[in-house]
């Protein structure tokens, strides 16, 4: 039984859950959970024993002084409550943590325990892949989900994935077999320059959030944020024909390849964010689209921010390989 003192009686709680590691190209969606955080002021109310669930030799635990005072922190997952004010006001269950090293169907069944006490609705599980996708381009993010209704009536992709997965898929498929709908948004992040953070992919995924969830979120300074790191890094690129030339191959792949999608509806899209923003008030190694692994874990980032420092210089022979951008091949 678990037992959740002091937390209020939620309105249409919504989950949304990020984890770093494989599932977290650029730092993108674990940081658009700390936004989210950082911006609705979230209140942690419980977090899971990380004796259960991490290799304490893969994600070491840091030490820092307070006050004089010499503390741990140790790697876990944590989970915190906002509540989104307007006409129409609602919670969100905020989940944020590390990719568990062991016991993965019970980090799952966990989570699904707190998720049915607080009588959750939707589960939203965030993503970031590496992909073959320039930087000088808008942010492709995926919805998908493994339930043919909750993808004609949200607009979504139904998965058709095969492969390797990490904890998001794994996630969404137990939600999927308790009963409780579930969607995963999978931003991709340009693999040459895949060093966090990556502020123009978390602010990707927090826009397909609004849309998904038909609510406003303070963007903060993501917006420059994006801004700076995109001329970061055609700075950087300009200085290396090599990285200049692929860039440009793979704009033209991209424009040709989005081409039909220039569409009225999409353009609407764009329009109606526009209005609601402009009415509102304020209120380790990565996964690649063919599931291949790229290496190193991450650490938990208590602080959130988001303002990236000078982008390293792109690496157009980048380990972790080429992936396509075709959304349907995003992991579930």
């Amino acid at each position: 039984m678990i037992e959740l003192e002091g937390v209020p009686e939620l309105i249409d709680p919504v989950m949304v859950a990020a984890f770093e590691g494989w599932n977290d190209a650029g730092d993108a969606a674990s940081t658009a959970v700390a936004h989210l955080e950082r911006e609705w002021k979230g209140e942690v109310f419980a977090a899971l024993d990380a004796e259960d669930y991490y290799d304490f030799q893969v994600n070491r635990p840091t030490v820092f002084m307070d006050g004089g005072v010499r503390k741990i922190t140790w790697p876990t997952t944590r989970l915190s409550v906002v509540r989104v004010g307007g006409e129409k006001p609602r919670d969100l269950v905020l989940v944020r943590g590390i990719e568990p090293s062991m016991r993965w169907r019970s980090f799952c069944n966990e989570l699904l325990g707190f998720a049915h006490e607080l009588g959750v609705e939707l589960v939203v599980i965030l993503g970031a892949l590496l992909g073959d996708t320039p930087h000088t381009r808008p942010v492709p993010v995926s919805g998908v989900t493994s339930d043919p209704d909750l993808a004609q009536r949200m607009d979504l992709e139904e998965t058709k994935y095969e492969g390797p997965t990490g904890i998001v898929g794994v996630l969404q498929e137990a939600c999927t077999h308790a009963g409780v709908p579930a969607v995963s948004l999978w931003a991709a992040v340009p693999h040459y320059v895949s060093q966090p953070p990556n502020p123009k992919a978390t602010l990707a995924l927090l826009n397909r959030l609004e849309d998904l969830l038909d609510l406003r979120i303070p963007q903060g300074e993501l917006p420059e944020d994006a801004r700076a790191w995109q001329v970061g890094v055609d700075q950087l690129a300009a200085e290396d024909s090599e990285v200049a030339e692929y860039v440009q191959t793979l704009e033209e792949a991209r424009d040709t390849a989005e081409l039909p999608e220039a569409s009225g509806e999409a353009i609407a899209r764009e329009f109606e964010r526009y209005l609601r923003r402009r009415d509102g008030s304020p209120p380790g190694g990565h996964a690649t689209a063919d599931g291949t692994d790229t290496g190193s874990w991450l650490r938990d980032n208590p602080s959130g921010k988001t303002r990236p420092p000078r982008p390293p210089r792109p690496d157009a022979d980048a380990s972790g390989g080429s992936a396509g951008d075709d959304e349907d091949d995003s992991e579930e």
